[in-house]
């Protein structure tokens, strides 16, 4: 048997696509500024794997599901990728084996992925009746990247098992999801930026760990077009109100409303594209530092909701987010960053992310209002998304809207749950109706 043949049959062996680079060369791609981060950071404890999911009127057929899975994944480079290592960095090579398999859901959300036994691919895709789950590695994408693709895994899903759908619209990607693989990071890049961030340590939530491997998720539910009467009432922004909100809660459920010499400050990533009119599929973002400082006894809402919005009106302007940007590209321009080997980045980036990583109590994530087209929205109720803890912020929540409701979603690893009770509370006492949903882990 010749050379040829016997390469061919163990590609096919080890589950690889016959052939994939046949006459060509195998693509392959940096890592964006942020990318870099996280395969150093990333573990068992700290996995850098959120979670997107859509939940439709009717249980998932896995076999369909999976069809729809090989279709898609091929039209995105941006997720038929594995990570390699090079000498100086991490690079993305085309991965080319066949999808990795969809899975029904028995573990914990935003588990680490171990890339050895999901075909070398840096995402996964779950379901559980209804839901479709996507799980994702920071280190592919931002959540608008997500977005896109559980989106079009959903549309092909929704053709394969409703052929009137496909008669209809066909196997073409919606003219809203982007390819586009440029690093918006550099392309925007400004030399001389001077730092931007906080290294001072903030105030951090502490309680009973869950067991190993557990990540509580709560759910809360609101009218949005109520929530925006009520923000237009106090002059705020939705996001303005609802970081305010959770700063109100850390204040009186954990500080009892007295003062503290650490601030409460929550990190808000920004997404650039619209400051900067990109419309790239890789990471494309920065956070912001929202900051409250306690000092003294007995601070109103109306206080703090101030706070917030001087600290969020000041940061949110292109001249701002281009200094933080620049600032983190400049970091990795320098000559020790160029040309040491990638181990002794390692170090000195975990480092630089410990430091980052206390300076903030929390993080508060909105990916906005979620669109399906008008086809397929009989068949999509619910949407929802969570980031995975990290250290130092045993609780993190993420904001989305669809079909006129926002949900606000917390994931955490203690058991104390006071500060997501104090937020929905003070949701509640505004005058807002918030249903509650959970995965059941709550201790206290």
């Amino acid at each position: 048997m010749s050379k040829k043949k016997n390469i061919q049959k163990n590609n096919e062996r080890k589950g690889r696509q016959p052939w994939p680079w046949k006459g060509r060369d195998i693509r392959w791609e940096k890592l964006d500024n942020t990318a870099h981060l996280f395969p150093v950071i990333a573990g068992e404890e700290m996995t850098s794997v959120y979670r997107i999911s859509i939940t439709l009127s009717e249980e998932i057929d896995p076999e369909l599901l999976q069809q729809a899975l090989d279709t898609v994944l091929p039209r995105f480079q941006g997720f038929d990728l594995r990570l390699r290592s090079g000498f100086f960095w991490n690079y993305f090579e085309e991965n080319g084996k066949r999808a990795p398999r969809v899975q029904l859901e028995a573990r914990f959300p935003c588990r680490y992925i171990r890339p050895n036994r999901n075909n070398n691919y840096l995402f996964r895709v779950s379901y559980y009746r209804c839901r479709i789950n996507l799980e994702v590695f920071h280190v592919l994408t931002d959540g608008m990247g997500g977005v896109n693709f559980i989106r079009e895994l959903c549309y092909q899903y929704l053709r394969l098992k409703h052929p009137e759908l496909h008669a209809q619209k066909g196997d073409a990607l919606s003219a809203d999801t982007s390819l586009n693989r440029e690093d918006s990071f550099i392309k925007n890049y400004r030399q001389k930026a001077k730092r931007g961030y906080h290294s001072q340590k903030a105030y951090l939530l502490k309680g009973e760990r869950l067991p190993d491997g557990e990540l509580g998720v709560m759910h809360g539910y609101t009218e949005l077009d109520a929530l925006k009467a009520l923000c237009r009432e106090k002059g705020l922004t939705i996001n303005e109100y609802l970081v305010a909100c959770f700063v109100w809660s850390v204040y009186t459920e954990c500080l009892n409303s007295s003062p503290c010499a650490k601030p409460i400050r929550v990190a808000v990533p920004v997404n650039l594209r619209p400051y900067f009119n990109s419309i790239t599929s890789k990471n494309f973002f920065v956070p912001v530092s929202v900051e409250f400082k306690p000092s003294r006894e007995g601070q109103s809402f109306e206080e703090i909701c101030a706070a917030v919005q001087q600290s969020l009106k000041s940061q949110l302007n292109r001249e701002h987010l281009e200094k933080l940007m620049s600032y983190n590209v400049a970091s990795q321009k320098k000559l020790w960053a160029r040309f040491a080997p990638l181990p002794l980045k390692g170090i000195i980036m975990r480092q630089v992310y410990k430091v980052s990583a206390l300076a903030n109590t929390s993080t508060l994530t909105n990916i906005g209002v979620i669109a399906f087209e008008d086809e397929y929205k009989p068949y999509i109720k619910a949407f929802h998304a969570f980031l995975p803890t990290s250290k130092g912020q045993p609780v993190r929540s993420t904001v989305c809207s669809y079909d006129g409701r926002l949900i606000f979603t917390f994931s955490y690893n203690i058991k104390d749950t006071s500060v997501q009770r104090g937020f929905f509370r003070r949701l509640s006492q505004d005058g807002l109706n918030v249903e509650l949903e959970s995965n059941g882990v709550s201790y206290e």
